[in-house]
Formats: structure tokens, C-alpha cells, sequence
């Protein structure tokens, strides 16, 4: 086997490459074996009948298929391992030449990593993000915590109050008819949610129990059922029962309750203390964000159309398959959505172009200040991922290949190349 390279426009390289004679018929060969079963010509068994003949018969071009396909898997899997190119994408296969006694000549055309061209990417100013906890932001946070460990109870002895939780009918009327849709039974409603058309449930306080109410409403301009978009309407409307929540009291008993603290003052620094580390780890990330995007808008790069139809592809595969989990096909989620599959890839290219390009301008800074990373960085990282699976990092390594550990090399090294950019930023 031979191969000759081209390296084409636009980050682009045609792989020209030829398979020797004797593979050729070994190909045929094979593909003969394959097929025959599947062939007959009167006079034979079928199954057994000679490659001559069929060849006489069909021309030998019959089994061209079947090996050029077997020949192309096997030459280009040997030249992708071989190749000292960084190949991005599928490749594009033409055959060139495929003959009987002859060699086979196909070519494969494939994107290839493009060349980066740093920018600026050491002291990118980044906006500076506070991390300075309020006492508000303390109370309501303990707020939300009390709602949750919240009772409720059924109230019988008063009317309806805001933030209550009622059930009830109601029957809408426009122009003194009734309308589609405008019609509940035993309707569960929480006051001040939001649920109903503006106006509605404000009028709903004050309300008693089993006893109609008339609510006065206007649909708004631009309300999704066109008959009914700016009319006035009236809602009877009859409430049958009545619920609230009761809040635990903010003492030591609701501390210790609700967290490992012995008393009301201990629970509120803990608060504090996981907001402060909230806020922190949120602007880390957005710093890193922020860094990030910079350096690439800084470089110049071109990516080539195959390496992001790649990229787009793989990203609508992953998506499918998390669909996939939740018991849903992609064909189920585009009649659900009304999405379909060339929209959703034409959706999905930006993003993935960014994904491309942050990789590779992450890849470009790490060889710039030579960050390399050893065999114990490695080993640190692995005994990391056996930890959370639970296993021996050398029952870790023997299910990995060299081509896995030199990725995750690589992943180290992009996050070290993010801790320079962030290191280096100037905040402002």
C-alpha cells in the first residue's frame, strides 16, 4: 500500500491512495466467498458456483463493491493511524481506479487541524464579579428553606387570602355565552401564581367558601385564542376549599431541624458561608468564561466545513442519545417540538463552531508556553476517575489504550492552559 498527500485550500488534504494487485484479489476473493451463497445459475448448486463462472456470467465488476468497500475500510483505517496528519472529519471517497489484476486507487478528502493564529492572551481584562454576601440574600435563602419544611392545612373559618391554595369551579362567559375551554371543575389554584389571565386571582381574595363569585376579566390583546383576544368576560366562579402553608418558627429547634447546627445563629453563618462559596465558584466560571472568549476572539483560525459538519453531527448524536434515556426518540421530540432534524443541525452549528475554536485556540496557548504534562499528572487524574468509579487505578489502566491516555494528556493540558489565561487576567 502507498499513500501520497495533498494538502489542499482551506485546511483541506487529499489522501491518494493505492492497494496492491494482490490485495485486489484477495478483495475479490473475499467478496466471492461472501456473495455466492446469494448467486445461481442453472446447472450449479447454489452456493457452488465457481467465481469464473459468475464472473463469465455477471462480469467481474459483480463483486467490485463488496471489496472496494472491504479494501477502503481496511486502507484508510491503516493510513488514519499512520498519517501524521490531524484529521477532523469524515472522509470523502472516490474511487479512482478498481480493476481486475490491477492495483486500487481511491482517494479520500479530509479536513485537517487548522493552523491558530494567536492573538492577545495574556492580561485580557475581565469584568471583576462581587462575591460579597447580603443579610437579604441570607433571609431569603433561610425564606426558602422554611417554605419547604412548610405544613399544610385546611382552613375553614375564614375567606380566601393571598398566597392560599384553593380548589374550585369556574365557568367563563363572553358576550353572556359560554366559550371552549373556559370551563374547570375542582380547578387546583395557588393565589398570586400567575395562573389565570391578569386580574383574576386578586379578585379571587375575599372569596367564601361555596358561595359564587363573579370575576370580571379582559383577555389581553394578543391572547393566544384569537376570539377571544381583548374581550371582556365573566368568570363564575365558586371556591370549595381552602388551604395555606404554616411556616416552622425561626428558632434553634428549626436550625437543628433542618442542618447539622445546634442553634439559630450557627444555621445562619452556614447559610452565609454556602452562599459566599456559591457566589465564589460563580465567578471563577464566569471569569474563566470571559478569558476564554476573549483569547479566541483574539486568534484567527478557519475551520473547515467538514470538521464542523463533524462536530455538529456528534453533537446532535449526544443529544439524541440523552433524549434517549428519558425514554424519548428523536422522531417522538421532533413531533412533540415541531423541530425538525436540518433545523435543529442549522441551530446547532454556532454553538459547535465555538466549541471548535475554544479547543483549539486552548490547544494553541498550551503549546505556545510548552505545558506538558507527565506521567504522574496523568496518574493523579486517573486515580481520580477510579475513585468515583470505585475501582483499582490499574484495573483503570488495563481498559485503557495509549490513544485514551494521550486524550486525557491533552484535556489536562487545555485546563491548564484556562488556569493560565485566568491567572494572567486583569480584573477591572
Amino acid at each position: 500500500m502507498s499513500l501520497q498527500v495533498e494538502k489542499l485550500e482551506h485546511s483541506m488534504a487529499k489522501l491518494t491512495i493505492e492497494v496492491a494487485a494482490e490485495d485486489v484479489e484477495k478483495a475479490l476473493q473475499a467478496a466471492y466467498l461472501k456473495q455466492r451463497g446469494k448467486l445461481s445459475i442453472p446447472g450449479f448448486r447454489k452456493g457452488k458456483v465457481p467465481r469464473q463462472m459468475i464472473e463469465k456470467m455477471y462480469g467481474p465488476e459483480i463483486f467490485y463493491d463488496e471489496a472496494a468497500n472491504h479494501m477502503v475500510s481496511d486502507a484508510y483505517g491503516k493510513v488514519y493511524d499512520e498519517c501524521e496528519l490531524e484529521i477532523t472529519s469524515q472522509p470523502e471517497i472516490t474511487v479512482v481506479q478498481l480493476e481486475k489484476g490491477k492495483p486500487f486507487i481511491f482517494t479520500a478528502e479530509v479536513a485537517i487541524k487548522p493552523e491558530v493564529t494567536l492573538g492577545e492572551y495574556k492580561g485580557l481584562k475581565v469584568e471583576k464579579t462581587s462575591t460579597r454576601v447580603t443579610q437579604k440574600e441570607v433571609d431569603e435563602e433561610i425564606e426558602k428553606e422554611r417554605e419547604r419544611n412548610a405544613r399544610t392545612i385546611e382552613v375553614t373559618d375564614r375567606a380566601v387570602a393571598d398566597k392560599d391554595m384553593v380548589t374550585m369551579d369556574f365557568e367563563g362567559f363572553v358576550d353572556g355565552e359560554a366559550f371552549e375551554g373556559g370551563k374547570g371543575t375542582d380547578y387546583p389554584l395557588t393565589i398570586g401564581s400567575g395562573t389565570f389571565i391578569p386580574g383574576f386571582e386578586e379578585q379571587l381574595i375575599g372569596a367564601e367558601i361555596e358561595k359564587e363569585l363573579d370575576v370580571n376579566v379582559t383577555f389581553p390583546e394578543d391572547y393566544h385564542v384569537e376570539n377571544l383576544a381583548g374581550k371582556p368576560a365573566v368568570f363564575k366562579c365558586t371556591v370549595h376549599t381552602i388551604k395555606t402553608k404554616e411556616l416552622p418558627d425561626l428558632d434553634d429547634e428549626f436550625a437543628s431541624e433542618v442542618s447539622e447546627c445546634d442553634t439559630l445563629d450557627e444555621y445562619k453563618d452556614e447559610v452565609k458561608k454556602k452562599i459566599k462559596e456559591c457566589k465564589e465558584n460563580e465567578a471563577k466560571e464566569k471569569k474563566e468564561n470571559q478569558a476564554v472568549e476573549k483569547a479566541v476572539e483574539n486568534a484567527q483560525m478557519e475551520i473547515p466545513k467538514p470538521m464542523l459538519d463533524l462536530q455538529v453531527r456528534q453533537m446532535a448524536d449526544d443529544f439524541a442519545r440523552r433524549m434517549q434515556q428519558q425514554g424519548l426518540s428523536m422522531e417522538q421530540y421532533f413531533q412533540f417540538t415541531g423541530m425538525t432534524a436540518e433545523r435543529m443541525m442549522s441551530e446547532l452549528e454556532p454553538q459547535a463552531e465555538k466549541r471548535i475554536k475554544t479547543r483549539l485556540v486552548l490547544e494553541a496557548i498550551a503549546e505556545a508556553e510548552n505545558i506538558e504534562v507527565s506521567d504522574e499528572r496523568l496518574d493523579e487524574e486517573l486515580q481520580k476517575m477510579a475513585d468515583a468509579y470505585q475501582m483499582e487505578i490499574d484495573k483503570l489502566k488495563e481498559f485503557m489504550g495509549d490513544s485514551e491516555k494521550t486524550q486525557i494528556k491533552a484535556d489536562i493540558a487545555v485546563q491548564e492552559a484556562v488556569t493560565l489565561l485566568v491567572e494572567a487576567a486583569v480584573e477591572e
